[in-house]
C-alpha cells in the first residue's frame, strides 16, 4: 500500500515520534506531528544505546549524525555496593555485527532526529483533547479548539500517553516500587565504560557520556524523594559515588527523579488508533531498551504499512511482528530486578558464576533484525 492518500497524525515529538517520521517519509503519506513541549530544549540527562537501537539509527540514515557526538561504550562492569567485582562484558563483542553502542546527552540525540526530519511540520505545545471514531477515521480535537481527521492516529507520546487515555480506557502505567533519580555530573575517568553497583534491591549506574559529563542513576525503593538520600547513598556505596553526588551539591538543575513505571497491554491499537515505544510497552530501564524498542517500533511500522493493503491490516500484522520481541524484554527485565533483589550475598554469588551468562541470554533475541 502507498500513503499517498493517507492522512497521519502523530502525537509525541520525542524519540518515538521523531523515529517514526523518518521511517514513514519515503511512504508518501501526509504526516503532521503535535508535541505538548513548547519547543526543543537542552534539559535532560543521558541515555545509552545498545547495537540494536543504533541499528536501527543505521536504517534511518541516523547513526552518524549520532555517534559522532556520543561515546562509544565498549565495556559494561557490574560490582556490588562494596565495589568487588561480579562480572564484566566486552560490549563491543557481544553487539558485534550489530552496531555499536553509544551513550550521548538526551538533548544531543533529539537534535540529531530532529535534524534527521529536516522540514516535518511540528505543531509545538499543542496536544489533542479528545479523539472520535468515524469509520475508517478519526476525528481529533486539539487544545486549541481545532478539530482534523486522520486515516491512522499514532501515539507516540510516552509512558503517561495522552492518546492511551483517550482512546484506550484511560489504562494507566504502573509503578514497580523503583524511585530513580538520574543527573549529569562531571567526568572524572577517561575509560568509556558502563558501570554499576549493586546494593540490595539498589543500584547505582555511571556511563560517560561525553568528554565532560557521566550520566549518573540511582534506583531507590519505592518511596518518593526520600529525605536523607544522598548521604544514605555515599555512605552505602564505594566511590565515585560520593564524587558524583557532590556535583548536585554545585549544580542539581539536572537532577530528574520519579518512578520507574511499565506499560503492559493487551492490545497497542483502537481501530485506526495506535500505540507505540513507551505509551505501549514500557519497562524497567535496567535493560537500557526504551529507545532501541522505540526505534524499532517505527521501522516495523513503516514496513507493516508498506506491505498490507489497508491500514486496519497494517497494525494486525505490525503488532504480531513486535509483541514477542517486546514481551521479551518485559519478561527479562523482571528477571533482573528480582535477580537484583535477592540477598547480596547469594545475588553475588549468582552474578559471579553466572552473570555474564545472565547477560548474554537476556539480549539474545534482539541480536536479531527486528
Amino acid at each position: 500500500m502507498r500513503g499517498d492518500s493517507v492522512r497521519v497524525l502523530i502525537v509525541g515529538g520525542g524519540i518515538a515520534g521523531l523515529a517514526t517520521v523518518a521511517a514513514l517519509r519515503e511512504w508518501g503519506a501526509t504526516v503532521d506531528v503535535v508535541e505538548r513541549a513548547p519547543g526543543p530544549t537542552d534539559s535532560g540527562t543521558g541515555i545509552y544505546l545498545t547495537g540494536n537501537a543504533t541499528r536501527v539509527l543505521d536504517v534511518l540514515g541516523l547513526r552518524e549524525p549520532v555517534t559522532d557526538v556520543a561515546v562509544e561504550i565498549t565495556r559494561q562492569r557490574s560490582a556490588n555496593q562494596r565495589g568487588r567485582r561480579l562480572f564484566d562484558i566486552d560490549v563491543t563483542a557481544l553487539w558485534q555485527g550489530v552496531g555499536p553502542c553509544v551513550s550521548l546527552p538526551r538533548a544531543q540525540l533529539h537534535r540529531a532526529l530532529l535534524a534527521g526530519v529536516g522540514d516535518a511540520p511540528i505543531r509545538w505545545g499543542h496536544h489533542p483533547i479528545a479523539l472520535s471514531r468515524e469509520g475508517d477515521r478519526v476525528a481529533v480535537e486539539f487544545d486549541d479548539g481545532s478539530t482534523e481527521r486522520y486515516d491512522l492516529v499514532i501515539g507516540a507520546d510516552g509512558v503517561n500517553s495522552a492518546v492511551r487515555r483517550l482512546a484506550f480506557d484511560g489504562q494507566a502505567a504502573r509503578n514497580l516500587g523503583q524511585y530513580a533519580y538520574r543527573w549529569v555530573a562531571p567526568r572524572i575517568d577517561d575509560e568509556p565504560f558502563w558501570s554499576v553497583q549493586l546494593g540490595r534491591g539498589r543500584q547505582f549506574l555511571t556511563i560517560p557520556i561525553s568528554a565532560e559529563q557521566t550520566y549518573c542513576y540511582y534506583n531507590d525503593g519505592p518511596v518518593a524523594d526520600r529525605p536523607g538520600w544522598r548521604d544514605d547513598v555515599a555512605a552505602s556505596f564505594t566511590e565515585p559515588v560520593a564524587i558524583m553526588l557532590k556535583a548536585l551539591d554545585h549544580d542539581d538543575s539536572t537532577l530528574h527523579a520519579g518512578p520507574n513505571q511499565e506499560v503492559v497491554l493487551d492490545s497497542w491499537s483502537r481501530g485506526p488508533v495506535l500505540l507505540i515505544g513507551d505509551a505501549a510497552h514500557a519497562t524497567s530501564p535496567n535493560m537500557a531498551q526504551g529507545a532501541a524498542m522505540a526505534l524499532e517500533d517505527a521501522v516495523v511500522l513503516a514496513s507493516s504499512l508498506t506491505a498490507a493493503d489497508s491500514v486496519a491490516e497494517a497494525l494486525r500484522g505490525y503488532e504480531a511482528r513486535r509483541r514477542p520481541r517486546t514481551d521479551w524484554v518485559l519478561s527479562q527485565t523482571h528477571r533482573r530486578d528480582k535477580a537484583t533483589g535477592l540477598p547480596p550475598a547469594l545475588r553475588d554469588l549468582v552474578m559471579r558464576r553466572l552473570g555474564e551468562h545472565m547477560f548474554r541470554s537476556n539480549y539474545g533475541p534482539l541480536f536479531a533484525q527486528p
